[in-house]
């Protein structure tokens, strides 16, 4: 069975005492029969980390060159899917990244974006596995990140 590797971000920014996350608006494909809101991600090119992949990932997909890795926060999802009739197993990994930018030039591969709250983050994400990423991402942000 094949395995794909992707690597992407929860991508948040600080407007004032609000913590506010980035959502990309995903349109429908061969992979997903209907529209989707998720974060960035992208797959992992040969020879690349992980870093470099959600780096490179981010810039391409959101315009966003200012990302800051927050150490200490790496979740994993994995899923099937099938694509052209085969069975695929993917396997995401995420980190946590911050922006100071509000400005968000979204590529062709995507419908729209969206900066929103937790809790309108938490309920517009289209999959349970994004959302316990988000869950997961928010309680380590609020619990072990200092302030800036």
């Amino acid at each position: 069975m094949p395995v794909e590797r992707s690597a992407g971000a929860v991508i948040f920014r600080k407007e004032g005492k609000n913590v506010l996350y980035l959502l990309l608006h995903y349109p429908s494909s061969a992979k997903a029969p209907k529209e989707y809101w998720d974060f960035p991600k992208g797959h992992i090119e040969k020879g690349e980390k992980i870093e470099e992949t959600i780096k490179r990932e981010v810039r391409e997909e959101t315009g966003l060159d200012d990302i800051r890795l927050v150490e200490d926060f790496k979740e994993w999802i994995k899923y099937f899917f099938k694509f052209k009739g085969k069975n695929v197993f993917k396997i995401v990994t995420f980190l946590l990244a911050e922006t100071k930018t509000k400005e968000v030039k979204v590529s062709f591969e995507h419908l729209g974006y969206e900066w929103l709250s937790y809790e309108e983050a938490f309920k517009k994400l289209t999959f349970k596995n994004a959302k316990e990423i988000l869950k997961k991402a928010h309680h380590f942000l609020i619990n072990y990140v200092a302030p800036r």
